[in-house]
This record gives structure tokens, sequence and C-alpha cells, in this order.
């Protein structure tokens, strides 16, 4: 009989099929360019999908674990739980429910983090879409095959990542450092040599020495077969930018939610929440990302933040940090970098008023 785990997980997975089906295959017949307003109805249901989950966690977190008595309630303890969270002696009623709430906090912060640190995303999928000139109405369908991918690769990152914290726990600091190293970088990056020209893209070359691809966009289509020979299309070589650009970003994001929980399951189900998110956050927000110039910075001292917290996490619960703060920082970091954005909007370029005869 399949273990609890397993079950919680296939029924996770079943569930976001069937909402990327119910999206794509009953409101999305046709390809369309995707609304402010549908795009916002999206990212709310998602976001209300994730908070429904804390629920879940909140009050039946031990499904995914099935825990059954105390002792396998210990062990879930030691190997999972946050610094400082214990169980009551001799009181597993207390001792779960305390089990529960720590697990539904770290996906909720979890959540949050990944969410933001997607945002950084939403600028490289807007640069890759525009770069390779596709047309709006196709981007659904490109982000839609991206998640499916997406949900692959984090899994073996994400379980990979947790095995190599299990049986070498120090691997925590080299990824806070890592963390610290990327945020910094991220701070002084001004991000103007930032262009992408399509035909020098190391995955268009790779993709054009090994297979055949079509000169010019067909459709939707991600194949296309001319003369009995098969080709793969500009749309598909997106596709594989996208998914590898993904694949970069969780290099960042998964060691910073291990910062959060070390449980890989929570891991994931934030990851996924966020990324789900992500698609629809896209639409909602790729028309108004330009107003969040301080967004950057924020990301950069969030980063820094989690990695240093990777670094010193033990030395700061010995002075009384609490799991919670994190989750406050994070939306700290975020409220004064999207508040700042708006409060002191990027300075517009003036032409020149010289009269002609002195412009050089």
């Amino acid at each position: 009989m399949p273990s609890s785990e397993i079950l919680f997980f296939a029924g996770f997975i079943f569930f976001i099929l069937t909402m990327l089906v119910i999206d794509l295959g009953v409101f999305s017949k046709t390809n369309h360019i995707v609304s402010f307003k549908e795009a916002g109805i999206w990212s709310a249901v998602w976001v209300s999908l994730a908070m429904g989950f804390y629920f879940v966690l909140l009050y039946h977190g031990d499904w995914i674990h099935s825990v059954k008595d105390f002792t396998a309630l210990k062990l879930l303890f030691k190997q999972y739980a946050a610094e400082g969270v214990v169980p009551i002696a001799d009181n597993f009623e207390a001792s779960l429910e305390i089990y529960r709430k720590n697990m539904a906090f770290e996906f909720l912060t979890g959540y949050f983090l990944e969410y933001s640190l997607s945002a950084d995303n939403i600028f490289v999928i807007i640069m890759i879409f525009t770069s390779f000139g596709v047309k709006e109405k196709y981007y659904k369908k490109v982000l839609f095959w991206g998640i499916l991918g997406a949900l692959v690769m984090r899994f073996t990152f994400i379980f990979l990542g947790s095995a190599l914290i299990q049986q070498f726990s120090e691997i925590l600091y080299l990824f806070g450092a890592f963390l610290v190293f990327t945020g910094v970088k991220m701070f002084f990056d001004d991000g103007d040599d930032e262009v992408m020209e399509p035909d020098k893209h190391p995955v268009v070359k790779f993709m054009s020495k090994y297979f055949s691809v079509y000169p010019r966009y067909v459709r939707d289509n991600f194949f296309v077969k001319r003369k009995g020979k098969k080709f793969i299309t500009p749309l598909f070589l997106v596709l594989v930018i996208i998914e590898l650009t993904d694949l970069l970003f969780a290099v960042d994001s998964v060691p910073a939610v291990f910062a959060v929980t070390k449980d890989p399951y929570v891991v994931f189900f934030s990851n996924i929440f966020a990324i789900m998110g992500l698609r629809s956050m896209f639409f909602f927000l790729s028309n108004i990302m330009h107003l969040f110039h301080y967004l950057k910075i924020g990301l950069a001292f969030l980063l820094t933040f989690i990695g240093l917290k990777m670094i010193f996490g033990h030395y700061l619960h010995e002075f009384g940090y609490k799991n919670e703060y994190s989750l406050f920082i994070i939306l700290g970091i975020l409220v004064v970098s999207i508040g700042a954005s708006l409060a002191f909007p990027p300075k517009k370029e003036t032409e020149s008023v010289l009269p002609p005869e002195n412009k050089v």
C-alpha cells in the first residue's frame, strides 16, 4: 500500500494539473491576449488556493508524513522543525498541534519568499518574449508548457537538495554564502547591459547545430513538418530558453526556501504555488513592472538576509530569534521597495532644449 507521503504528493500534483487543464482547456480554448482583468482573477485564484493550502497544513499537516505515534512525531521534529521548536514532553496532541502550526507557518513564509523572488523572473521572461518577437497571444501557451517543465525540474532539484542537506548539513553554509554573493551582485548590477540578441543566444546556437530549426514562427506550433522533414520552430526555442531560465532561478530560490524549512515537501509545495501564481502574475504585472524600479534592490537585500540567516541562524536563535520574524522581514522588505518605487518614480529622460545651432 502506498505511503501517506506518496498519496498526498500524488493528490497535490493531480490537483495542480487539473487546475492547469481547467485554465487552458476550459477558459482558453483559443489563443488570445490575456486581459488585465483575466490575469487579475487568476492571480487572486492562485493566491486564494495557496492560502487554503496553508489552512490544510495548519489543521492536517500530519497527513503528509502520517504521524501515528509520539515516536514518529519526535523524529519529524528532529528532522524538519525549525530550531527552537520542540515537542511537549509526554503530550502527543499538544506536540502535534505545534508541529502543524510550524509546518503551516513555514509554508506561508516560503511561499511569500518564493513569490517575491519570482518577480525578478518576470523581467527576464518579458525580455525573452520581446527579443524573440513572440506574439502576445501565444504567451499563455508557452508559459503553460513552461510550468509543466518547471514542475519536474523543481521536484528533482528540491528533493536532491534535501537529500544532500540530510547527509551533509554543512552544505547549508555553502547555500547561504551563495545567496549572499547573489544578493550583493544583484545590488551592484545596474542591468544596463541586459540586451538579448536571439541569433547569438547559446541555446539558439546549440539547437541550430544539432536540430533542424524552421526559420520563422508557424502560428503557435512548437514543431512543423515540411516535405517529410520535421523541424522545431522558434517558439520551441523560446520555450527551452524559459525552461533553462527557470532552472537558473531555482538555483537561487530553492536554497533560499531551505533557509525557512528543511522539509522538502513544504519547499516543493511553496515553490509550486508560487510558480503557478507567477504565470498569472506575469500577465497582471507585465505592463506595470517598470513602475517598481526599486524592487530589484529589495530582492538583493532579501537574498542577502536569507543567506546570512542560513549561515548564522543557529546563533540568532540563541539570542531569541523566532522563525516568525523571517516572514515579517520578508514582507517588510517588499513593502518598503514597492512603496519607495511608487513614492519616488524614475526620472524621465528629457530631450535637449538647446537651440538647433548650439547642438553638437
